[in-house]
């Protein structure tokens, strides 16, 4: 009996399109039956946030870091051709026309074939983010831990 593939992707960027490809990698690695971890970490942690205002007490640079950042995976801006915010709706206009499943709906596909997010908890103090503050239902650690699921993998992505 072989052993069960991984596939580890760190995403790292806060762009919608790239963020999108991680959740494709991770969905499509997940359906052949690897076990798939992807690490957000700086601004892929906008992947994880809720969407609406959470009440939380934070300092001066948390609140402006909270305000700069996009809240929720569906604000997050593209990397190339945002043209002040029209690109976004543009893309997401022609992903409905072709029936392709939005970033926030990728996400949830990847909850529900287990996929593990993890949140980078040195990230998170550094951004000033909470665990309330971000989905339910996912994982909070440290570099270290990515590591013993990258050093396993057969796959290591940095997206």
């Amino acid at each position: 009996m072989s052993a069960k593939k991984r596939t580890t992707i760190v995403l790292f960027s806060g762009d919608y399109d790239k963020a999108m490809a991680a959740y494709i990698i991770a969905n499509g690695a997940a359906a052949y039956d690897h076990e798939v971890t992807i690490f957000h970490t700086f601004w892929g942690l906008n992947a994880l946030r809720k969407d609406e205002n959470i009440a939380v007490e934070k300092g001066f640079m948390e609140k402006l870091f909270s305000k700069m950042m996009p809240k929720g995976a569906d604000k997050m801006g593209l990397s190339k051709m945002h043209f002040s915010g029209i690109g976004p709706k543009l893309i997401k206009n022609v992903m409905k026309k072709h029936n392709a499943l939005s970033l926030p709906q990728l996400i949830e596909m990847a909850q529900e074939q287990d996929v593990k997010l993890v949140a980078c908890t040195m990230t998170m103090d550094l951004l000033g983010l909470q665990q309330k503050e971000l989905l339910d239902h996912i994982e909070y650690a440290g570099v270290a831990a990515y590591l013993a699921d990258a050093e396993e993998g057969n796959v290591n992505l940095f997206i």
